[in-house]
């Protein structure tokens, strides 16, 4: 039995990366810039050739945004993917520190959603002026504008 021939390994340009992710070519090449992407071939004319390894990596950097890591935290988790099993904890602490900024999130948002229910239906039974404009500029000159991380 002859050995299998090893095929050569695909080779995608910035365009059909572009397509095939959905990330334009900007972006493409400010991830490989940030060092999100590396060692990206090039051609002899210096044109960028993405392989399958490539394009997983932008998938789980895709995924990964979705979950709201900033690039930063991609990049932390990009390099734990290398060995997942040596990392699991820091893994795991990464996307708990995530998740309590989400459970902040919502209850941000709760509180908010709160908040505008209740002038909607103040405006609803009101009968002269506006309960909105008037609670926006009640709480605009009642509070100290704060700076947020």
């Amino acid at each position: 039995m002859m050995p299998k021939k090893k095929q050569p390994e695909k080779s995608y340009k910035i365009s059909d990366v572009s397509k095939e992710t959905g990330l334009s070519a900007d972006t493409l090449r400010y991830y490989e810039k940030a060092g999100l992407l590396k060692n990206i071939h090039r051609a002899s004319s210096g044109v960028r050739l993405y392989n399958d390894a490539d394009l997983s990596r932008l998938r789980f950097i895709q995924r990964a945004k979705t979950m709201n890591f900033s690039l930063d935290e991609i990049s932390k988790l990009l390099q734990m993917r290398e060995n997942p099993a040596r990392v699991k904890k820091n893994v795991r602490q990464l996307t708990q520190n995530k998740l309590d900024e989400v459970e902040q999130h919502l209850k941000m948002l709760n509180t908010l959603h709160k908040e505008l229910t209740l002038l909607v239906n103040l405006c609803t039974g009101s009968a002269d002026g506006c309960p909105i404009i008037e609670d926006i500029d009640q709480v605009k000159s009642n509070k100290k504008h704060t700076s947020r991380k």
